[in-house]
């Protein structure tokens, strides 16, 4: 699977009514450390059928990332079953991200 681009208009569909769980990753086309970890994000999507991601750009919706208080990107807040379980604020280098990742989804 590969990552999904969310919306404002797309996010309660694809993120709080969905099954199981969705990582949202908040970033911005002009955020450097959220560039360095798409291709980290991208592994992620494709080899770990557990964890649907998606990604939301703060620039064209701006409403979700406000609702829900995120205030530097990246931001990467992990859902199950349509409620936050973690949070992460910044860049990871991969191999954080990924056990990152796995401590939150085995808890």
């Amino acid at each position: 699977m590969s990552t999904v681009k969310v919306s404002d208009s797309t996010f309660e569909t694809d993120v709080t009514k969905a099954t199981g769980y969705v990582l949202v990753d908040f970033w911005a086309e002009w955020c450097g450390p959220c560039r360095a970890i798409g291709p980290a994000l991208d592994e992620l999507a494709t080899t770990n059928t557990s964890v649907k991601v998606a990604k939301m750009n703060i620039d064209e919706n701006p409403m979700t990332p406000s609702k829900l208080g995120i205030r530097s990107i990246p931001t990467l807040i992990l859902f199950k079953d349509g409620q936050q379980v973690a949070t992460q604020v910044g860049g990871l280098p991969k191999t954080d991200l990924f056990k990152w990742i796995e401590t939150a989804t085995a808890a």
